[in-house]
């Protein structure tokens, strides 16, 4: 039973996390488009700053620790697909982290990028949940 309530908890802490995974790109988006210093890019920075710190972080948090009790109570440990879908989370990690450091740039007034490269940045998380969802559901190998 105890699985089972792991499981349930790291679903809804992955939904929240992949939310926030494919919203704050989007955000940068418009961020880009506005000038820096101005009412609507202060609005942005705030934004910006609450979803990451206040919903993503803590939600990749508890994917992290809730994936991890999953692995030793199902005992995947040695499981081909958990390996290529804790790779996936790796690079899912590493992007959320990049993400934090473009929100800080945006904060400082430092962003040097437009808002296409932010568009091709939102698609990342999308492709990264695809592979991930069909490791766990599929388990290929």
């Amino acid at each position: 039973m105890l699985y089972l309530w792991i499981k349930a908890l790291h679903i809804v802490a992955v939904i929240s996390w992949m939310a926030g995974m494919l919203y704050l790109p989007r955000l940068f988006v418009y961020h880009a488009g506005v000038e820096a210093g101005s009412a609507q890019a202060k609005t942005f920075e705030v934004m910006e700053y609450r979803l990451l710190h206040y919903i993503m972080t803590p939600a990749m948090a508890l994917t992290w620790i809730a994936g991890i009790a999953l692995m030793i109570e199902g005992s995947w440990l040695t499981a081909g697909w958990l390996h290529a879908k804790l790779a996936a989370v790796l690079v899912m990690s590493g992007l959320h982290g990049f993400l934090g450091r473009c929100q800080k740039d945006f904060a400082a007034g430092r962003n040097r990028r437009d808002a296409k490269f932010y568009r091709i940045i939102n698609e990342i998380p999308t492709v990264l949940l695809i592979f991930i969802v069909i490791m766990v559901v599929v388990k290929p190998f």
